[in-house]
């Protein structure tokens, strides 16, 4: 891999990119993530603070970079990526708070180490959710979303980094807020489908 780099190191950012979306090769941003791969590595131990989350989450941010340069042009790729890396984990972090909420927790240890590991698969499968029905929201509620919740912004601060008046900042949250419940209560409801029929 390390050859490849050095094959191609003589080839901007930019260059790679331009000759992704002429040729829709993913070859070219596979060059171009492997150039950052530490980068994003960093980014998601700075915030996750657990190695093997870490790696987990790289992988989760190449393939999320994949999908949206197929949907999007990305003029500043170091940059953008940081930001995608840095969103992500928060996402994850956030969504830990967010999703799951443990009540009653078996007091047997045999059971409470059944319930964990239970526990710890259904909130994976939880926060995967939740990410691909954020970004199913419309661009618009998925931008307030994530500043709100995420980036922990007011409404005001919101109102002006966006551009929307501050009433419909509130409303693109309360009824991104709806619309994520009832895409995340479909997937899951799905996901118990396929648990019952495996």
């Amino acid at each position: 891999m390390q050859c490849l780099q050095s094959k191609y190191s003589h080839i901007s950012d930019q260059d790679l990119l331009q000759k992704f979306y002429q040729e829709q090769n993913n070859q070219w941003l596979g060059i171009l993530l492997q150039r950052y791969t530490l980068l994003v590595l960093g980014v998601c131990m700075k915030y996750l603070k657990n190695e093997e989350k870490a790696r987990d989450a790289t992988q989760h941010v190449a393939y999320k970079v994949l999908y949206e340069l197929q949907k999007h042009r990305v003029d500043h790729f170091k940059s953008w990526l940081y930001m995608v890396a840095k969103n992500h984990c928060l996402m994850q972090l956030r969504n830990a708070h967010m999703v799951l909420d443990i009540d009653n927790v078996p007091s047997d240890k045999w059971a409470e180490e059944e319930f964990d590991k239970e526990h710890h698969l259904q909130r994976e499968i939880t926060l995967h959710h939740m990410e691909l029905s954020i970004d199913e929201l419309s661009k618009e509620q998925k931008t307030c979303i994530q500043l709100f919740f995420y980036n922990k912004k007011s409404y005001v601060e919101i109102s002006r980094e966006t551009g929307y008046t501050v009433q419909q900042v509130k409303s693109y949250i309360q009824n991104g807020k709806r619309n994520l419940k009832i895409l995340l209560d479909k997937k899951m409801h799905v996901e118990k489908w396929k648990t019952k029929a495996s």
